[in-house]
Parts: structure tokens; C-alpha cells; sequence
């Protein structure tokens, strides 16, 4: 025994991991990605990325149409985006529209997820979907559905029109993100509110809000985003007094063929990355706390 103990302690130190060894198998995860993964990713961005890469340096060009690579460098797309009335109108519409849409779909949709998370069996699986249609529904089915309904209410060419269009399209975006912040919910800290003597209104409030803060501003911005390039509704809705901003650019192609488009789509873009930067930086914040 004495010997079989003395060989065990001998061969301990050689058989022990060497640090930096051991450094590079945590760096390296138990799972590593393969290489041919990371290409394929790399190629599926470069492809989403192409048309900016192509927008951006022409909404800088001198040439009066469009033109790649741009001629000369010419902030004159940006001077007639925010000098022509129609532009600065088209995207006061769509920031107004998209405002309140996010706002009434961020309402409904939380106050949904919050009332279908309680809410169990097939009534509770059946409601869902039928909030969740509009996700997967075609677009031109659904502007032509709200197009007919809307005629009959005398809402086509309306701000109310379009925020109740674009709601309907946010409150998917918001279910599916406040669902799953509640999966994470502790439903004691109810009972604890109620026995402390906090009404529903002052628990949701104070408890239920602060804890699923996250998914509810996730879904909201979701909704904006959605609201404020959706073109096929609008489309539909639009009228001579009031249009939303990617119908303007959809006529700037189609009827004018005005380069300004360039410059409103690199703006479009800009605005939705540093929103959806923010979010994400907002939410690594959060995480490391």
C-alpha cells in the first residue's frame, strides 16, 4: 500500500495541466466552431450588408441620377432631403405613425403575453395564434384586408389608419418578446406583493414592469422599426395630404426617379443600426450587472 501511494504522488505533478494549457482549453470552449461555420456566417452577413455598402457611397456622389461608383463627393442628396417639403413632411408622417404604433402595440401586446402567461390550456394556445397571424400572413393580404375594412370606417389617408395598420403588424414583435422575459418570472413575488398589501395595479408597477423591463422596450422598438419601413399598407393607405416616408421613396423610384433616395434610404438605415446597437449595448450593460 505504502508503495502504491508513493508511485500515486509521483505521478501527480506530471500528469497535472499545465497553466497556459489550461487557459487555451477554456478560450477554446468545449464546443469549438468549425471553420466552415464561421464562412458560411461571414458570407450570410457580407450578403445582408452588399446593398449598404452600395447605397451609402452613391447618396455621397456629385451625379445628378443614379450612378456607382459615385462621381465626385456632393452632400447635395442630403441638402435636397432636408430642404424639398415632401421628404421632411414624408418623415414627419412616418416618426408620428411610428411612434404611436410602437406605444399602442407595446400596450396591447404586454398586456397580452401578461394576461396568455397566466392563461393555460387550448383557449390560451388558440388566442396566441390568432395574435401571431400577422407575422406569417403575406403582406399584400393583409394591406388589402385593412385597405377593404378601412373604407367602410372612412380611415384610408388617415393618421389613425395608419397607427392602427402598424399596430396590428407590432403586437406580434412585442408578444413573442414579453413571452419570453416572463419566462424567467417568478410568480411568488405576486403573492408576496398581494400579502404586503400592494393593489394589482401598484404590483405590476413597482414588481412585474421593472423585472420584464427588458422584453417590453425589446418588442417596442421592434414595433417602431416595423412601422416605420413598412411600405405595402402604407402603400394602400397613402393619399395626396398625408404619406409616410417609405412611399415617398417608393415614388422617387418608381414616378421620379430622384437620387434622393439615396440619401433618406442611408439615413433610414443609420437610424435603425444605432437603435438596434443601443438596444443591444443597453442590454450587455444589464447582463454584466
Amino acid at each position: 500500500m505504502t508503495t502504491t501511494l508513493a508511485e500515486l504522488e509521483a505521478e501527480t505533478p506530471d500528469q497535472a495541466p499545465v497553466p497556459g494549457k489550461a487557459r487555451a482549453a477554456r478560450r477554446r470552449g468545449v464546443d469549438p466552431i468549425p471553420w466552415w461555420l464561421w464562412l458560411i456566417g461571414g458570407a450570410v452577413a457580407v450578403y445582408f450588408i452588399l446593398p449598404t455598402l452600395f447605397v451609402i457611397p452613391m447618396s455621397f456622389s456629385s451625379a445628378s441620377t443614379f450612378e456607382f461608383p459615385p462621381r465626385g463627393f456632393s452632400l447635395r442628396l442630403y441638402e435636397n432631403f432636408f430642404t424639398h417639403e415632401i421628404w421632411l413632411t414624408s418623415l414627419r408622417n412616418s416618426v408620428l405613425v411610428a411612434v404611436l404604433a410602437a406605444l399602442l402595440a407595446t400596450v396591447v401586446g404586454t398586456a397580452a403575453a401578461i394576461g396568455l402567461h397566466n392563461l393555460k390550456g387550448r383557449l390560451a394556445r388558440f388566442v396566441r395564434t390568432l395574435l401571431m397571424v400577422s407575422m406569417v400572413t403575406p403582406a399584400i393580404v393583409l394591406a388589402v384586408a385593412v385597405y377593404i375594412s378601412f373604407l367602410t370606417w372612412h380611415l384610408v389617408g388617415t393618421a389613425t389608419g395608419y397607427v392602427l395598420a402598424h399596430a396590428a403588424i407590432g403586437v406580434p414583435f412585442v408578444l413573442v418578446s414579453v413571452t419570453s422575459a416572463l419566462g424567467g418570472f417568478d410568480p411568488k413575488l405576486l403573492r408576496a406583493s398581494a400579502s404586503l398589501g400592494a393593489s394589482p395595479l401598484r404590483t405590476f408597477l413597482r414588481v412585474t414592469m421593472p423585472l420584464i423591463s427588458r422584453g417590453i422596450v425589446t418588442g417596442a422598438i421592434f414595433a417602431f422599426v416595423t412601422s416605420f419601413d413598412e411600405v405595402v399598407i402604407a402603400l394602400f393607405l397613402r393619399s395626396p395630404l398625408f404619406q409616410t416616408l417609405p412611399v415617398q421613396m417608393y415614388n422617387s423610384v418608381t414616378v421620379e426617379v430622384d437620387p434622393t433616395i439615396a440619401a433618406s434610404s442611408s439615413l433610414v438605415v443609420t437610424a435603425v443600426t444605432v437603435i438596434c446597437l443601443v438596444l443591444q449595448f443597453v442590454g450587455s450593460r444589464r447582463k454584466t450587472r
